[in-house]
């Protein structure tokens, strides 16, 4: 048994917006310009946008539009579209990929199957497969959102795609504004704030690797805010970096303190002590906010329990 001192976590935002889990990421290539809410305000069909949203909802499906870094000519018509899904889950990690030219047969997809890890219903729908590339770095630039995911995160997209990494994507949103540029590494699932391009091709390596690179992580998008910080605790605690052999299995409690138990695909278990607080001294919560004092999730202990049957 063991416990660690208070680890504090930047994690003042859920990765996910108003949902703070994405077990599955539903990418749809969409260039052009994007809007505050990206699915009905670009050059997307926006009755489809509001479609895709009503299927998504309560599904575990996090639905996002990408395009190519660069300057972005204001195109109505796009010819065949980029579609990824990933599943992000510990034990069930995939990334499948698939073209397009007719976005309304997204609506094929059975939503609920997608969510819960089954790629088959992406691929029957979309003629997908396992995707032959390397993973995806998505960079957030949608400038609507926050002027600094654009100012920040549009240069970052940029360097990556000129120094050669194929899967640089810009993606519409990741929550956590004021952790610009932030960066989300698919088919993982963990999230970056303040990233720089050095450091995006370290973590981008560690995943080829089956690693995953704590350093600037802000959490796997597979988690709830509790669990996010749990398991990075626990990772910094026993200095464990393999990819997929830690999982969030139990959250207790509630705002603003929660037991995690977070598990090992060894037989190890951990209860982490997550407290939710303010940060100090005040911040703004994103580009050109007020000063204020956004929470933030605190590690208070870990704790190794007897080890169980792997």
């Amino acid at each position: 048994m063991s416990t660690c001192a208070k680890v504090s976590r930047d994690l003042e935002e859920p990765l996910a917006g108003t949902a703070a889990t994405a077990r599955t990421w539903l990418l749809v290539e969409q260039p052009g310009p994007w809007g505050a809410d990206a699915l009905t305000s670009s050059h997307l069909d926006p009755a489809l946008g509001r479609a895709l949203d009503e299927a998504a909802e309560g599904t575990g499906v996090r639905i996002a539009l990408i395009r190519r870094p660069g300057r972005h000519a204001d195109c109505r018509t796009t010819a065949e579209r980029q579609v990824y899904a990933a599943h992000t889950a510990p034990g069930n990690v995939w990334l499948h990929s698939a073209t397009t030219s007719d976005p309304e047969r997204l609506l094929d997809l059975d939503f609920a199957a997608l969510g819960g890890g089954r790629a088959g219903t992406f691929d029957r729908a979309l003629g997908g497969r396992p995707h032959p590339g390397g993973p995806l770095a998505l960079v957030c630039t949608n400038g609507k959102r926050d002027r600094c995911c654009a100012l920040l995160g549009r240069p970052l997209a940029a360097e990556l795609a000129a120094s050669g990494v194929d899967g640089a994507w810009e993606v519409t949103h990741l929550g956590g504004h004021r952790f610009s540029p932030t960066l989300l590494v698919l088919p993982f699932g963990y999230a970056y704030g303040r990233a720089e391009a050095h450091a995006v091709k370290e973590v981008l390596q560690g995943v080829r690797e089956g690693r995953v690179v704590t350093e600037g992580c802000r959490g796997s998008s597979a988690w709830e805010r509790p669990g996010q910080a749990a398991e990075l605790a626990v990772r910094a605690a026993v200095s464990e970096d393999a990819a997929g052999v830690l999982a969030v299995v139990r959250t207790e409690g509630g705002a603003p303190h929660w037991e995690v138990t977070v598990a090992h695909t060894d037989g190890r278990r951990w209860v982490v002590t997550v407290a939710q607080g303010a940060s100090s001294p005040p911040r703004p919560q994103s580009c050109g906010s007020p000063l204020g004092s956004p929470a933030r999730m605190d590690v208070l202990a870990v704790r190794e329990l007897s080890r169980t049957p792997a």
